[in-house]
């Protein structure tokens, strides 16, 4: 019979609409709300948004700040620049440049600020610049020495039989290529059940897995939980198992050599999302010359059980 564990830190109360805790990508399904906004809060949100992001957001700050200056010295005079052209658009491209210029210390010569007033805006223009440049070369510093898990999981959990009992399964990889130094799984079943409140409570539930630690992956690992008379969900038929609204939470560790630390990743399942008659397909083979060659784009290679 299953055992009910403590909560992991998700939380006892559910609801009948209550959504998946962790997103496919391992971030944790929670929408803030009141939350105070600091510096230190950007610093976060950049070091851990996409790159395409965060090179998005430098271009808008560096186009704001440039252009902010730029209408700056027309305000003052472009003249005291260069010399004015006529046609305002073109005297902003000119204080923009200029700006650019100043702001990244390049000074090509062709402009120069004449009189004190514009050589302390300029001064004060090529400080901030070399406080952005410095900020922005610290976040460049934490995005690539940020330690982080680098698994990527199986689209599908199966369910198929594994040494005479219904199992279900996931496998996982390394993203990078580099070897996975002893990884181990944790996983936690979270079923959302109708208390007798009548409302709704989470139930945890800590699967047995058939391997829950490995010395070394270089290639893929299979996971497997075995749904026998232990198991949580041994009550439940196959068909019975996709209908209960239940989450399997994992959590992935390993040494990873290039931080010389564990990193942690999470990762869920969807119980009604479960591949039912399937298998995997390897995702690796060996070659004429006898290496073994791992093709990461089978990782979700299924096929049917007849």
């Amino acid at each position: 019979m299953a055992v009910e564990v403590k909560d992991p830190g998700i939380g006892k109360s559910s609801n009948k609409k209550a959504k998946r805790f962790i997103n496919p990508n391992g971030s944790f399904n929670v929408k803030h709300i009141n939350r105070k906004e600091s510096f230190a809060n950007s610093y976060d949100y950049l070091i851990h948004i996409s790159w395409t992001k965060f090179f998005l957001w430098v271009l808008l700050g560096y186009i704001i700040v440039n252009s902010f200056f730029a209408i700056i010295y027309i305000l003052f005079g472009i003249a005291e620049i260069t010399n004015p052209s006529g046609n305002v658009f073109e005297d902003f491209l000119n204080a923009f440049f200029f700006s650019a210029q100043t702001i990244t210390t390049v000074g090509y010569g062709a402009m120069a600020p004449k009189g004190i007033l514009f050589g302390i805006i300029s001064s004060i223009e090529a400080l901030i610049g070399l406080l952005s440049f410095s900020f922005i070369t610290g976040l460049l510093y934490g995005r690539f020495s940020k330690p982080r898990a680098n698994i990527k999981f199986s689209t599908y959990l199966i369910s198929k039989e594994h040494n005479g009992k219904n199992s279900l399964m996931f496998r996982l990889m390394s993203k990078n290529g580099n070897v996975m130094i002893k990884p181990k799984i944790e996983a936690t079943l979270a079923l959302s059940l109708p208390d007798q409140q009548g409302g709704y409570s989470n139930n945890f539930y800590k699967l047995k897995l058939e391997r829950s630690a490995i010395t070394y992956l270089p290639t893929t690992w299979t996971v497997v939980h075995a749904i026998d008379d232990l198991s949580p969900l041994a009550a439940y038929s196959l068909k019975d198992i996709k209908k209960v609204h239940g989450e399997i939470l994992i959590l992935a560790s390993y040494y990873d050599e290039s931080f010389a630390q564990e990193v942690h990743q999470a990762h869920s399942f969807i119980l009604k999302d479960i591949k039912t008659a399937h298998q995997f397909k390897p995702a690796f083979f060996y070659d004429e010359e006898g290496y073994t060659v791992l093709d990461h784009d089978r990782l979700d290679d299924i096929e049917q059980i007849n």
